[in-house]
């Protein structure tokens, strides 16, 4: 048997979808919702790699990676974001992340993260302003618990721009 995974995503599509695509290639893979179904499964099961989101519902991704790099020195784990920085990486890679992977990310993103290749793409390739633009739209929603109204002020949109924006499928690159 192949290494062991654990999926911890509070959305769950990406979840389920993630677990699934690693059993299909062989591992052993399980997903959780929350920090404690997360911490439950690592204490009864312990995975040699995990697969955390930054943001989940009732807590921080990265309050998870600590705890879990402190009760398992030897997992790997990587932070999963749609909301990418360098002070998220930082924070990620101090809290026991070793590598962090941009969503969307599907299974052979995630194994290549943990073969230190940056996911589905070149090391020297940037996102596009396309995407870069939906990403920090994504993070400013969310940061208005997805009051669009809120959103255009602090972008300094007109709410049916933002409106017209958000209706448009996020860019691939």
């Amino acid at each position: 048997m192949k290494d062991s995974f654990l999926i911890v995503d509070d959305d769950h599509l990406m979840r389920t979808r993630l677990v699934r695509a690693l059993l299909d290639r062989g591992y052993a893979a399980e997903g959780a919702e929350t920090s404690d179904e997360a911490l439950h499964i690592a204490a009864q099961r312990p995975p040699a790699r995990a697969v955390v989101d930054l943001r989940l519902e009732k807590s921080s991704g990265l309050d998870l990676i600590r705890t879990m790099a402190e009760r398992q020195p030897d997992m790997r784990i990587i932070l999963l974001t749609g909301y990418g920085s360098m002070a998220t990486a930082v924070d990620a890679i101090r809290a026991g992340a070793e590598n962090i992977l941009p969503k969307p990310a599907d299974a052979d993103d995630v194994l290549a993260a943990f073969d230190g290749s940056p996911a589905g793409e070149s090391a020297e390739s940037a996102p596009s302003l396309a995407r870069a633009e939906w990403e920090h739209i994504q993070r400013v929603l969310s940061d208005c618990d997805g009051n669009i109204s809120q959103a255009a002020r602090r972008l300094g949109l007109h709410r049916r721009s933002l409106q017209r924006k958000l209706a448009k499928l996020p860019p691939t690159n």
